[in-house]
């Protein structure tokens, strides 16, 4: 008689497979990888997560590009910033992400360094009015764009208050507070729980999480987020997140 299948049993198999070291040699966490300075880590570490959509050895080559244009040292550049700088960025471009768009995304982490004592303060600031990661985004969201902006730009940085599923944003909020001593994510920042992390929700994760009939809504937006990041509590109050690595494995490399 076969034992019933059992998905949370599953799933620590899988996360225990692809949460290891050498899943830095094809994931973009590898950029901010390269630095031991916290500030560094964190620029990096948000740079590379906003341009990471599409294929992966271009999101990593791009982040490549993008922090060498920095002299390998982002938060230096941030500090000593000047206008004339920024023409270290003309020609870059991401996909829809262009030269203009990466000038204004180093004008507003310049703001946050330099009036909000860094990305760290401004997320764990937004956590702590409701302890919810979804207050963080949103507060993140109105001290990113405090200042003048191109309205183009607004689409590079997810607005969970309309919906998104602000993959990126998580994924770059996963790599900052996870820490279970695996190597991978950096469990930098010590004001969030790693139990209040939301699941960076992309197609793989979404797909997989359908096909193991844990995720029923049909879109992946933040209902879908929420949905899902409650389902992985069940099974790991503590850590629902390491799951991410079970789910993204399961689809991007496995095709489940």
């Amino acid at each position: 008689m076969k034992q019933a299948f059992n998905i949370k049993d599953f799933l620590e198999e899988k996360a225990a497979l692809y949460n290891r070291p050498s899943f830095i040699q094809t994931d973009p966490i590898q950029v901010p990888k390269q630095f031991s300075k916290k500030e560094n880590i964190e620029i990096a570490g948000f740079l590379t997560a906003t341009i990471a959509w599409g294929q992966r050895t271009t999101i990593i080559k791009n982040s490549l590009n993008l922090i060498e244009r920095m002299d390998n040292n982002p938060y230096k550049l941030l500090m000593d910033l000047s206008e004339n700088d920024l023409s270290v960025f003309e020609g870059f471009k991401h996909r829809t992400f262009n030269s203009d768009d990466c000038k204004f995304f180093i004008r507003s982490l310049k703001n946050i360094y330099s009036n909000h004592g860094g990305l760290q303060k401004v997320f764990e600031k937004g956590f702590q009015q409701r302890k919810t990661i979804k207050n963080a985004l949103t507060y993140f969201y109105q001290i990113f764009f405090e200042i003048k902006e191109l309205p183009r730009t607004r689409k590079h940085v997810s607005n969970v208050m309309s919906g998104s599923s602000a993959k990126r944003l998580n994924m770059f909020l996963r790599w900052m507070v996870r820490n279970d001593n695996k190597g991978v994510d950096f469990g930098i920042w010590n004001n969030i729980p790693q139990s209040a992390l939301m699941l960076p929700l992309d197609i793989h994760t979404g797909n997989v999480a359908r096909k193991l009939g844990i995720l029923s809504r049909k879109q992946n937006d933040w209902k879908a987020v929420e949905e899902l990041t409650s389902i992985l509590r069940k099974y790991d109050p503590n850590d629902p997140i390491k799951y991410d690595f079970a789910l993204f494995g399961l689809g991007a490399f496995e095709k489940f």
